[in-house]
């Protein structure tokens, strides 16, 4: 009884000393990652990581170097495994999102935005890129009834201000693109 007393104070102690040095280091990553080393900011979150593997900041950081790095599966399955352990956070969702927009994935988007929204009703960037998922819906669906019927001018005019309002250029043909390059994932704060 009295050894384990011990062991749980060495611990303890242990975890107070080792603090202020993991509370330097997420800031230190984000630092290295802002500042574009990319590699060495993934290797650094690895390392953090593999000693704290649910630490929601450093996983979160992690998906955001993933995303810059262009490995968006690997983001994604970052993002998801923090809406799994983390749902009340709406920022996982929102960079699922804009992940998913990214791949043209517009009704998976649609749903990771609505998570995001019911974990934080008030998260204005999520309703922001919801309305900009659902203009997105809405061309490619106003496009398609161009592309059935070119002499149907309602629908040529609402694509016309929609593809204004999203600062798209004109399509011939039904295809989809992604959100605007203003929807990259959030910063970590």
């Amino acid at each position: 009884m009295a050894l384990s007393r011990f062991f749980a104070a060495v611990v303890a102690c242990a975890i107070l000393v080792s603090t202020p040095v993991l509370a330097n280091e997420i800031p230190e990553i984000n630092q290295q990652f802002r500042k574009g080393d990319l590699t060495g900011a993934l290797d650094r979150a690895n390392r953090f990581l593999s000693k704290n593997p649910q630490d929601a900041q450093a996983r979160f950081l992690k998906g955001l170097i993933l995303a810059d790095q262009g490995k968006t599966n690997d983001a994604i399955a970052v993002f998801t495994g923090l809406t799994e352990d983390h749902p009340e956070l709406p920022e996982p969702y929102n960079n699922l999102a804009v992940l998913y927009a990214s791949q043209s994935k517009y009704e998976a988007a649609r749903n990771a935005l609505e998570m995001a929204i019911r974990a934080h009703p008030s998260y204005a960037t999520a309703h922001e890129n919801l309305g900009d998922i659902y203009a997105k819906m809405a061309s490619i669906a106003y496009d398609k009834a161009q592309a059935l019927d070119s002499t149907d001018m309602t629908a040529k005019t609402k694509l016309t201000l929609i593809q204004n309002m999203l600062g798209e250029q004109p399509r011939k043909s039904a295809t989809a693109k992604s959100l605007p390059d203003s929807r990259q994932p959030a910063q970590a704060k």
